[in-house]
């Protein structure tokens, strides 16, 4: 771990411990309190407690820092900043499924130099600080690395997405599609986990078309660090393309050449007995059982 972040990745490890606490008490909570804001997406009282409590304690311990966070948005300037998503995959947590996770990272100028991933409710975490590699486990002291698959073709790799209404929403479902029917198997696992196990090494390829800077940035820095690469949909390199394909690096120009354009008509290639196969033709394998 390079010692320029190693006492940020603490800190950030020492607010995803309190979040956790935070969380884990209002998880199946019956007096949980959710509203819709104007976007349409929930935001629970934990949401809330939680951004509340890691702003205060970067007050202390970082106040020159600034922070952007979901639900306040951003306060202070300067080049450093920590970057905070209370509740990543909130709509999991109101309705009691365990796949959600605080996001923390930290940024200097562009880039993310460090970064927790905290999901309490399954029992893993995922760090990692520029330079010292990606690691997964309960706390620093008990910690494994992770590192991205050796999957070289799409016809082998798993991938894992969200929901395929956020790729019509804008306008890249056939082109999702046609990936989809390249590739060995996918799932939706969703929200950061998806990443989080392109990290891992088991999900080969992850993507999502709308994404904000807070949705990725802590995510970002582990692929990265785990051997992989993470970009937006069309190449820009770390979390601030609005969207993220994620990738064990080998599949990512390939992965692109669906999903990277707007342009509606499917990348034609051949099949292994030299064939020609339209990947954009036909919709029902995805509309099967396989895909859910």
């Amino acid at each position: 771990m390079p010692s320029d972040h190693t006492d940020d990745l603490r800190l950030a490890h020492v607010l995803a411990d309190d979040a956790d606490s935070l969380t884990m008490s209002r998880f199946k909570a019956l007096d949980l309190h959710v509203v819709t804001k104007p976007d349409l997406t929930p935001v629970s009282d934990a949401d809330e407690a939680v951004e509340v409590a890691l702003r205060r304690s970067l007050g202390r311990a970082r106040p020159r820092d600034a922070v952007l966070a979901e639900e306040s948005g951003s306060k202070g300037w300067g080049p450093r900043r920590w970057v905070i998503d209370p509740i990543d995959g909130t709509k999991n947590f109101v309705r009691g499924v365990p796949v959600w996770a605080t996001l923390i990272a930290v940024m200097v100028e562009d880039r993310v130099v460090a970064g927790v991933v905290s999901a309490p409710a399954l029992g893993r975490r995922w760090w990692a600080a520029l330079g010292g590699g990606a690691w997964t486990g309960k706390s620093l002291s008990a910690a494994s690395p992770c590192r991205v698959s050796d999957v070289s073709s799409l016809e082998d790799a798993s991938l894992s997405y969200s929901s395929l209404d956020s790729w019509e929403a804008v306008g890249r479902q056939e082109q999702f599609l046609s990936l989809v029917r390249r590739c060995w198997r996918s799932r939706a696992y969703g929200d950061f986990w998806s990443h989080m196990l392109v990290a891992e090494g088991a999900v080969d390829l992850a993507m999502e078309p709308q994404l904000a800077l807070w949705d990725m940035a802590a995510l970002a820095v582990v692929v990265d660090e785990a051997g992989g690469t993470f970009t937006s949909l069309d190449g820009r390199p770390g979390p601030l393309g609005g969207n993220a394909l994620s990738s064990n690096g080998r599949l990512h120009e390939q992965a692109m050449a669906y999903v990277g354009s707007t342009n509606t008509s499917a990348p034609m290639y051949p099949a292994a007995g030299g064939t020609v196969l339209n990947f954009g033709a036909s919709r029902d394998k995805v509309n099967s059982h396989e895909y859910e």
